[in-house]
Parts: structure tokens; C-alpha cells; sequence
């Protein structure tokens, strides 16, 4: 059984933030001569690796609201540079818009059921919207 996770996406306010700090990110890596892979580390290893990573996404948090989710390709526990264990979530570098979502804020990543994660949109649909307009709707209950 697919599942998911979800995190909140500190310091973007929008779709576009996270996509141009994505591309930001990959092309810091093709400078330097590494694989230009995207990926988002954490302190905590998910112990459901394999259902995880039977086409589950990560879904982003932007504003309260899920707003957009990536589809997990990898997840690799290594030891940094100061000896503690993290992991890294690789990613899918596209973007996926979903329907809007409320969400409370919360630490870290949480697990995700694909029973609770909302659709995805259709291109042409909502995500079109201005990010301004997108974020009023969604303020006023219409998202």
C-alpha cells in the first residue's frame, strides 16, 4: 500500500518560491560537479521506507494549506559531518499541484495516507491562478 509524507515548506510562500529554489539548488549541484538530483535532508528516518517509496510524494505545507506535492524517489541515511544520523529524501524534481489542503503547523515531516491527500490538479485548472489570487481564494474557503 502507497503512502506519503507530508512537511511543512519553511520559508516559501508559493509554488513558484519552491520551484525556483529547486532549480536554485540544482544548479548550485551542476557547478560543482555533482549529480544535479534534488533532495530535502531531515533528522528523523522514516522506518516505512518501502511503502513509501511504492509512488508515494512528499507533500509541501505552503501558507497552512497543502498545496503541491513530489514524488519520492530515494531515501538514504547517512552520517554528516558532525557524526549524527540523518536522511535524505530524494525527489522528483517536478512539481505537482494538488487541491488545496488546510493544514496546522507541525515539526517535522508526519506520514501521509493516500486516503487523507488531496487530489491532484489538472493543467489548465486552478494552478493557473495567480499565486496572489490563489492564496485569497484560499484565505476565503474557495480552494
Amino acid at each position: 500500500m502507497t503512502l506519503h509524507l507530508i512537511k511543512l515548506c519553511v520559508g516559501c510562500d508559493s509554488i513558484e518560491d519552491l520551484a525556483e529554489w529547486i532549480e536554485h539548488k540544482r544548479k548550485e549541484a551542476r557547478r560543482a560537479g555533482r549529480k544535479p538530483e534534488h533532495a530535502h535532508v531531515t533528522r528523523m528516518a522514516p522506518k516505512r521506507s518501502a511503502e513509501l517509496l511504492d509512488g508515494g510524494s512528499l507533500y509541501w505545507v505552503i501558507k497552512a494549506n497543502v498545496q503541491v506535492r513530489q514524488r519520492l524517489l530515494d531515501i538514504r541515511v547517512f552520517t554528516d559531518g558532525e557524526g549524527i544520523q540523518r536522511c535524505r529524501l530524494v525527489l522528483d524534481p517536478t512539481l505537482v499541484p494538488t487541491g488545496w489542503q488546510p493544514k496546522r503547523a507541525f515539526q517535522g515531516w508526519r506520514y501521509y495516507d493516500e486516503k487523507d491527500v488531496p487530489p491532484d490538479l489538472e493543467a489548465g485548472g486552478r494552478q493557473d491562478l495567480p499565486p496572489a489570487l490563489r492564496a485569497e481564494l484560499a484565505s476565503l474557503g474557495l480552494m
